[in-house]
């Protein structure tokens, strides 16, 4: 049985684990045998729960296992040959040990070899549920990319292995003096590559795989939301909701009743901007959210309140499509209800705002199409399609 994954991003301090562990234990509750695993860099899921975790699954209450990720020794076990050689090449540049040791993992890859161990616990056969506490936005979008970069290494380096270790050992010893790759160094790179071709097709599952973001009704986190939200889209994962946690009741009193109001009309701009996704609200507890009961609590505000099942895919279907080229881009967003004669576009800087039956829905472009220009738009079956073209703007100068 294909167990269904949930995987919780979102920036940094807005609760993303709370929301992940209240996930995993309403799951259990419901009689699924459910895994909470934590692939940030900076774990928080133990005191979450309150169970001590480690890099492998361990009870954390009925029908629920927790699980940390050891990044170093993921690491080790899938980059072994290969940081043995950037090692070697290091000191042989003349840096210390220290040093040469820290370069060998690139920046932000602990979070790659990290999110591995999904694929493992996904083959095991072991979980109904696994929901996943994933490192902050910022550093889980660099991970969309990488499934497209490692397919290239599999259709274009290592078909050609042996000719190019044939063809450059002997110049990089005699003219550059540094150790070249051995087959290990190929060996690792090209089982990383089958790996993370393996796991992007278990999160482009969408019958069973699928995102939340986790937001606070503040005006930064929810761009950097919707930044994401739009990558999501590119790359063909599926979010099927929106979490806006510690949003403040209505009793609130009068010292927050000004931060109430503002909140309001942040949710307003989530509503539109997420739309049709589901948006669901957390409040603000009136003490922090650590241990069973409390994370019981955010469960309950969250999903039974709504009378969802959190296990549940709780929206199908990818909210708009985004394909770009070098020189264009064409954006399809879904827009079953509204009318041709009604539909406005306008484009500043890189949002794209669309209107339609007097509502606004504001989508947050990729830098990639900073230089791009809408071209033009059309709007059949329910979809409206809007093409870009940044030929214009690649010629300029500066």
């Amino acid at each position: 049985m294909t167990p269904r994954t949930i995987l919780y991003t979102g920036k940094g301090g807005v609760g993303k684990t709370s929301v992940a562990a209240a996930t995993a234990r309403a799951c259990a509750a419901a009689g699924l045998r459910t895994l909470a695993i934590s692939t940030d860099p900076a774990h928080s899921l133990s005191e979450s729960l309150e169970v001590e975790l480690g890099p492998d699954p361990r009870p954390a209450g009925p029908q629920l296992w927790g699980q940390q990720v050891s990044a170093q020794e993921e690491i080790e076990r899938h980059w072994s040959g290969v940081q043995a050689w950037l090692g070697d090449l290091f000191l042989a540049r003349g840096l210390d040990h220290i040093s040469a040791h820290e370069l060998t993992v690139p920046p932000g890859t602990d979070e790659l070899f990290s999110l591995l161990r999904l694929k493992g616990a996904h083959e095991s056969g072991e979980w109904q549920v696994i929901v996943v506490d994933c490192a902050p936005t910022g550093e889980t979008l660099r991970l969309l990319s990488f499934p497209d970069v490692a397919r290239w290494w599999i259709e274009k380096v290592f078909p050609f292995e042996g000719q190019i270790l044939a063809a450059a050992g002997p110049i990089a010893r005699s003219l550059l003096d540094i150790p070249i790759p051995t087959h290990a160094v190929f060996a690792d790179i090209k089982r990383l590559s089958e790996n993370l071709i393996a796991m992007n097709e278990i999160l482009r599952d969408r019958e069973h795989a699928s995102v939340r973001l986790v937001m606070n009704p503040e005006k930064m986190v929810i761009g950097e939301a919707m930044r994401t939200f739009t990558y999501l889209n590119l790359y063909g994962y599926l979010t099927d909701a929106v979490i806006v946690n510690r949003v403040f009741p209505s009793e609130v009193g009068a010292y927050f009743e000004t931060w109430r109001l503002l909140q309001q009309q942040h949710l307003e701009l989530v509503s539109s901007a997420f739309a049709p996704v589901p948006v669901l609200r957390a409040p603000f507890f009136d003490q922090e959210v650590v241990g069973g009961e409390m994370l019981d609590r955010l469960a309950i505000a969250l999903f039974a309140e709504a009378g969802l099942d959190p296990a549940a895919v709780l929206h199908e279907g990818v909210t708009q499509e985004l394909e770009v080229s070098a020189s264009d881009a064409r954006l399809r967003l879904p827009l079953p209800l509204a009318q041709k004669g009604e539909i406005t576009l306008k484009k500043a800087g890189l949002e794209l705002i669309v209107g339609a039956g007097g509502q606004k829905r504001t989508i947050s472009l990729p830098p990639a199409l900073a230089g791009f220009e809408p071209m033009g738009a059309k709007f059949e079956d329910g979809a409206l399609e809007v093409r870009f073209n940044g030929q214009r703007a690649a010629g300029r100068r500066p």
